[in-house]
């Protein structure tokens, strides 16, 4: 299964977009990808229209939404996990309507108003470089998650020649637009079809993209305008994070050639294990084990919490299996005031040897009514809960 990928990149955005650069890059998508276009299509390139008018769609579902937005630039798709998926499965309505329904009934009927879908798509003007994004990963400790904390993370990542100061080339005369794409780092090919002039872009074979051309390079970056740097990058870690959560760092990745746009770095969480306590989302799970004297007469015991230790009172005559829950101290919710509970499951150690002059006491207690389980007595929903799982 290919990997998801970035729903900036599946909408051809960069991630300052607005909601209305948004809004046309899917109208771009949806005008190339729809399945009523590729009606006459081979099998192959419907499937491939059909997946990328869904991938657009669920991108845009999440970008359009500026919690869901939110959320997805802090944490990735763990941020949004199922957010954007959508039901096909009563296909996937005309073009028309689905655009009439994003841009407010703007358009008209069969099509209308878009030019034979030749008026959108492809950019224009000079285009701007953006550095590639640095994925790297951060060891939290449950306490450092619970409170929220900085880390400081070495990468190595690319920075602008102090030389040229990141143009590549001393001279920013030396400094070309590209004649071919006259700086757009693309060429457009127009294809006359059932559904009117289309056009299609790939990138420019004489800039490589870039949309210049640098004519006396730089000798130290060899005109990349670049050069290779370890440095440190601070990064705030917000409290209640979890395993495999992405915090997204805007700006911090590799840099651009020619004054580009920076990438982002991007921040992948893994959780240290407790030695003590186990999570389950905001809930932590702890279990002890007391002997039969202290479950039968009661005792005080010493648990852990993300707070330091902390007295727990155990009632005499405590069952095995008994579980008690202390609000309010487990983890909190990301960007949330909420918190989650701990859970305390006792149980009971039951020895397996004992002395002669301990089996004589237990013994004489054996006859004894208060030794004798009676489901009747205050122990019925003990017995209730037990006899479930049987």
């Amino acid at each position: 299964m290919a990997e998801k990928r970035d729903y900036y990149e599946v909408l051809e955005l960069n991630k300052s977009a607005s909601a209305d650069e948004i809004k046309a890059a899917y109208r771009k998508a949806a005008l190339k990808w729809h399945p009523d276009r590729w009606v006459n299509g081979t099998d192959a390139e419907k499937k491939t229209a059909e997946e990328k008018f869904k991938e657009a769609s669920e991108a845009y579902s999440v970008l359009s939404d500026p919690d869901k937005k939110a959320k997805y630039d802090q944490f990735g798709f763990a941020g949004v996990d199922g957010a954007g998926a959508q039901d096909w499965s009563q296909g996937f309505g005309s073009l028309n309507d689905i655009l009439n329904n994003l841009f407010g009934g703007a358009f008209g009927g069969a099509f209308g108003g878009f030019g034979g879908f030749g008026g959108f798509g492809g950019q224009q003007g000079q285009r701007t470089m953006r550095g590639r994004d640095i994925r790297t990963r951060v060891r939290l400790s449950l306490e450092e998650i619970a409170k929220g904390c900085v880390k400081e993370v070495s990468i190595e990542r690319n920075r602008p020649c102090p030389q040229c100061n990141g143009r590549g080339t001393k001279n920013s005369s030396d400094v070309k637009t590209c004649p071919t794409c006259h700086g757009t780092g693309q060429v457009q090919q127009v294809v006359n079809s059932l559904f009117g002039r289309t056009m299609t872009y790939s990138t420019c074979p004489q800039c490589g993209g870039e949309g210049k051309i640098v004519s006396n390079p730089c000798p130290y970056c060899k005109g990349t305008g670049l050069e290779r740097k370890r440095e440190t990058v601070s990064v705030k870690i917000p409290a209640g994070v979890e395993d495999g959560m992405q915090i997204t760092v805007r700006g911090e990745g590799h840099a651009a050639a020619r004054g580009g746009v920076n990438g982002d770095l991007l921040v992948i969480v893994e959780e240290i294990p407790h030695a003590q306590l186990k999570r389950q989302g905001t809930d932590l799970f702890y279990t002890r084990v007391i002997s039969v004297p202290e479950a039968m007469l009661g005792t005080e015991i010493q648990i852990p919490t993300l707070d330091g230790g902390q007295k727990l009172k155990i009632d005499a005559g405590t069952q095995s299996g008994t579980v008690v829950r202390l609000r309010g101290k487990g983890m909190p919710e990301v960007n949330s005031y909420g918190k989650g509970d701990l859970y305390v499951k006792i149980l009971v150690w039951i020895p397996r040897k004992l002395s002669r002059s301990e089996k004589e006491t237990l013994e004489s207690m054996k006859g004894s009514s208060s030794f004798r389980p009676d489901p009747n007595r205050d122990d019925r929903e003990l017995f209730e809960k037990e006899s479930k799982y049987f």
